[in-house]
């Protein structure tokens, strides 16, 4: 089990890791800079880690994108949001689409009206309104969404979607 617990931090570290690079390959939507590579992890996340570490990855990727400059504070409301719902969606539902929703809405939806409080109240912004980064994360959630789509079905055609089978994390000498 232990072995287990360890494949999965360092799977969430890689996450946040391609999610931190992946956010220099971004493009301005009204306003928001969309990273679409972090919804590509958070997709795989939710399938593989479950919802916890999936947040997990979403907020180390959003603090280190922040300390670098590649970031804004928007990111933690969205990336997190939609961390957790897809994470939470699939191991209910245990449906890919499920954590493909869970992405959208949660980064899209949830994500974009709770970046509201942080435009107006961290970043000084009085010009921003409750439904004002919507549309641009459902734009770079569905992007990342659509790649990550093709990814686990992929994926799942190949056999690898266990989380033991793809983290490596069940006994190899033939016992159950």
């Amino acid at each position: 089990m232990n072995n287990l617990r360890e494949r999965k931090i360092a799977f969430t570290a890689v996450l946040a890791a391609f999610a931190v690079v992946g956010s220099f390959i971004s493009f301005p939507v009204f306003g928001a800079k969309c990273a679409p590579a972090q919804h590509l992890a958070n997709i795989l996340g939710a399938v593989f880690l479950g919802p916890a570490w999936n947040v997990a990855a979403a907020f180390v990727a959003s603090l280190i994108r922040n300390l670098i400059g590649a970031g804004t504070p928007l990111a933690f409301p969205g990336s997190m949001c939609g961390a957790l719902l897809a994470g939470v969606l699939y191991r209910v539902i245990q449906r890919l689409p499920a954590a493909w929703l869970g992405e959208i809405i949660g980064t899209g939806l949830i994500g974009g009206m709770l970046s509201y409080p942080v435009a107006r109240f961290v970043l000084g912004n009085d010009k921003a309104a409750l439904l004002t980064f919507v549309v641009p994360f459902l734009i770079s959630s569905a992007g990342g969404t659509a790649i990550g789509a093709v990814i686990t079905v992929a994926m799942k055609k190949l056999g690898l979607l266990g989380v033991e089978r793809f983290l490596g994390g069940g006994r190899h000498d033939g016992a159950r």
